[in-house]
Order: structure tokens, then C-alpha cells, then sequence
């Protein structure tokens, strides 16, 4: 038995993911007037009463999707309906009893798991009148609030009465590495999820935009756990013109940061285009490591070196020549699992630490090789260098003056550490800091003087 599952449903537009985003205590799923916005299974870990169950929000019952997605969002609704452990069906105090909700109703009669019906929006004591016309459904009602946080405790004592009982196999394992799947729209970042879970969790479609919420799945590769973080296609800036989709590019940005690995999707069959430019910028900013995922090669097996691929991605990303690149097909699962191992090497590099001694050998036999250029007729010193941090690897160098060193000789220097210490693939923060008076540490400029 795993974790047991608390699925919240419901038709469209009635605070399904106010509620999730109220019992997880942050904002995961987007919450928007327009109909329709949920389409895939969102997921939470939260702990009630000292054990932890997965909260998952779903799309509205009933709903016509504008997209003909429809079958598809009502098949994953199914699903989570389907492995239920408790069931929450939300429902509009404020709009009263629908015949959608009666539907809905309907369709949880012959459930196994346990239905609360959770009457939200009812935000003052004269409501409740109206919240009482929803026990006509047969279920328990809770009045409750999502926006004004009003039967929050009565809800969590609720959910854990009717949760089954715990087993011994009912254990959470850190994910070993969280891995951001993003790119520009119709990539198939959500075929490549969905074969690594061995599932339909996502739904795909070759309509633009289909996913539209970042999305946390876990999976297993060789006995170990991993989150894979399912993203929004990026658009332009200027082609955002509605709420969802600023909302859908904030939470694929945010899926970035939270990332340990970021795997940037391209199209085979596509070119390069602006949005994977400022897309591969953004992940740069936040000194993510990354690997360049040349998705659907199947199509083009046979007809383009892999050689032409990689040229043109190195000239296109000068500034991130140190990226891997690697050649998939994510529908089928060809070269996947090699490409996990790689975001695996990249994870420990980011995390390796290097000695302070080793690191100022390598700094001294670059200074030899290659001091730094004058500045104003005079040449900065560089004392010693130190590792700080690591993901990313942090250096900082105390030198006798920071703005005398140029970017060019600091870009010098970051290639020496790449090509000599463990961060060969991995972005590397530099830092450069004026030795204090007091600190009397001279370990680089010692030798080269002596």
C-alpha cells in the first residue's frame, strides 16, 4: 500500500484548487475564473495529523474544453477517482445546488472511498442555510472557506478519520533528484513523463498549450526515487495575453528554481526559435545545470547527423558551450534512461566540493600561465580563491582589486576550472572580493613571487 490519496473533485469553477492550494499552505495549482484552466492531475505531499497522504487536484466535471481535450481531462479525472482513498467533491455555497453538481454527485454513488462534500464559499453563518441544500448530494457536508481559511480543523479531522489504516509499507522517500522538463509548446515534455512513470499522467495532445500547470510526478529508475516536474510550454512575453497563460509561465520559471537538473526539450523537426533563446537565458540566471534534449529524433534518424544537431546548438548557445546534449525519443523511451544518468552526473557535480589546497594549486598554475592583463598600467593580484557553496559550485577570489579583473579573464579562469575539477558540465558562481587588510593569506602570490 502506498501513500493513500486524497482527490478533490468537482465541476468547473466551484474553488477546487483554492482548496488544494489551502490544504497544501502554498500555491501550486492555478487558480483563475476562466473554466477549465485544471486539465492534468496536480499533486501535493502534505502530513495530516502526523501522516502523510498526497492531495490531487483534478479538472472540472462536465466541462466542454475549448480544446477538444474534453475525453482526455475526463479520463484523467477517472483515474484519480479510481485510486482514491478519500474523496473531497467541492461545491459553490454562494451559487447553490446545479444540476452539474447533481451529475457529479451521481457519478461518486457507487465510489468505494469515503466522499466529503466540502460546501466552500461559505463565508459567513448566514450561508449556511444555503450549504445545508447541498445534503441532498448524500454526503456529509463540512462549511468551509478556502479564501477566508473557515473550517480548515474540521476538514483535517474529517480526512483523517476516513483515511485507511496506516501499513508498514507506507513510506516517503525523498526524491534523489528533482529534474524540470521545459521547453516551447508541443516538444513532448509530457510524452517523456508519462513514459518514465509507465503511465497516462499526462495528458498529450498535439494542441498548443495542453499543459498548462507545472506538475510534480515521482518515479523509480534502479531502485532509487526521483520527481520529474512537468512544465507549460513557454511563450513570448508578447504572446502571454491572458492570465493562465502569465500564470503558466511563472510556474514553469518557478519549476526551474526548484529544479536540481533542468532538461531544455527542442524539436527535431523544428529550428531554434526566440522563446528557446530566452528560455536557455533564464536557466543560465539561476546557475541551473542543464542538458539540451534533442526530442522525436526518430523522425530524423537517418536523414541528420547527429553532428549538424550539435553544431548548430553550439552556435546558437555559445555562452553554455559546457551543456550536454543528448538525442531522444521520449515516446518510446530510446536513449532516456541514458539520459537520466547523465542528469545524475550533473547533479553530483553541482554538488561536489573541491579543497581549498587543490584549488589554489590549479588557481597558481593558471596565474602562471596566463597572469592577468593590466588595468590602468597596473596588473591585479590574485591572493587565493576558496569554494563557498556548492549548487551551484560557489568560488570566490580575494584579489587586490575586483574591477581590474576583466569578464574576458574571469571566463579564462572558469575554464580552467571546468576543464580540471569536477564541474566539467555543470554552471560554476564566480565571485571577487578585495582582500581585508587583516587577512594576511597569500597562498597564490607567495609562490609566484618566491
Amino acid at each position: 500500500m502506498g501513500v493513500p490519496q486524497v482527490v478533490i473533485v468537482g465541476r468547473p469553477n466551484v474553488g477546487k484548487s483554492s482548496v488544494f492550494n489551502w490544504l497544501a499552505g502554498r500555491r501550486i495549482a492555478i487558480v483563475d475564473p476562466t473554466s477549465g484552466v485544471t486539465r492534468d492531475r496536480v499533486t501535493h505531499l502534505v502530513e495530516v495529523q502526523g501522516r502523510f497522504v498526497e492531495l490531487v487536484d483534478t479538472g472540472g466535471m462536465g466541462i466542454q474544453d475549448s480544446d477538444n481535450l474534453t475525453e482526455h481531462i475526463e479520463h484523467q479525472i477517472q483515474l484519480a477517482v479510481d485510486s482514491a482513498d478519500v474523496i473531497l467533491l467541492v461545491v459553490d455555497t454562494r451559487e447553490g445546488l446545479t444540476p452539474l453538481d447533481e451529475e457529479v454527485g451521481h457519478r461518486l454513488r457507487y465510489v468505494t472511498a469515503p466522499v466529503l462534500c466540502l460546501a466552500n464559499k461559505t463565508d459567513h453563518e448566514q450561508l449556511d442555510p444555503q450549504a445545508d441544500e447541498f445534503y441532498r448530494l448524500g454526503r456529509k457536508v463540512l462549511r468551509v472557506s478556502a479564501k477566508h481559511n473557515l473550517g480548515k480543523e474540521e476538514l483535517i479531522e474529517a480526512i483523517q478519520e476516513r483515511l485507511p489504516a496506516a501499513s508498514d509499507q507506507e513510506q516517503i522517500r525523498e526524491p534523489l533528484m528533482k529534474v524540470a522538463i521545459v521547453g516551447r509548446r508541443n516538444t513532448g515534455k509530457s510524452t517523456l513523463v508519462n513514459t518514465l512513470v509507465k503511465a497516462e499522467r499526462m495528458i498529450t495532445s498535439e494542441v498548443p498549450g495542453t499543459t498548462r500547470d507545472s506538475v510534480d510526478v515521482r518515479f523509480e529508475l534502479d531502485g532509487q526515487a526521483f520527481l520529474a516536474i512537468d512544465t507549460p510550454g513557454f511563450r513570448r512575453q508578447k504572446s502571454i495575453s491572458t492570465d493562465v497563460d502569465f500564470y503558466s509561465s511563472h510556474r514553469a520559471q518557478r519549476s526551474i528554481r526548484r529544479a536540481d537538473v533542468v532538461l531544455l526539450f527542442f524539436d527535431a523537426g523544428q529550428r531554434i526559435s526566440k522563446v528557446d533563446k530566452q528560455l536557455c537565458d533564464y536557466i543560465a540566471q539561476q546557475y541551473k545545470p542543464c542538458i539540451f534534449a534533442v526530442n522525436k529524433w526518430d523522425l530524423l534518424a537517418g536523414s541528420m547527423p547527429t553532428e549538424k544537431w550539435v553544431t548548430y546548438l553550439r552556435d546558437t548557445f555559445r555562452s553554455m558551450w559546457y551543456v550536454p546534449i543528448a538525442f531522444i525519443t521520449g515516446r518510446t523511451g530510446k536513449n532516456v534512461k541514458a539520459l537520466l544518468n547523465h542528469a545524475q552526473m550533473l547533479f553530483k557535480q553541482s554538488r561536489s566540493r573541491i579543497g581549498t589546497g587543490q584549488l589554489n594549486r590549479l588557481l597558481r598554475a593558471a596565474l602562471e600561465r596566463n597572469p592577468p592583463p593590466l588595468c590602468r598600467n597596473r596588473r591585479a593580484r590574485i591572493y587565493y580563491a576558496t569554494q563557498v557553496a556548492s549548487q551551484p559550485p560557489t568560488i570566490v577570489l580575494f584579489c587586490s582589486s575586483p574591477t581590474a579583473i576583466s569578464q574576458q579573464y574571469q571566463r579564462y579562469l572558469l575554464g580552467v576550472f571546468r576543464d580540471h575539477l569536477e564541474f566539467s558540465e555543470v554552471p560554476i558562481k564566480l565571485y571577487l572580493r578585495k582582500r581585508e587588510r587583516s587577512d594576511q593569506r597569500d597562498e597564490v602570490d607567495a609562490k609566484l613571487n618566491e
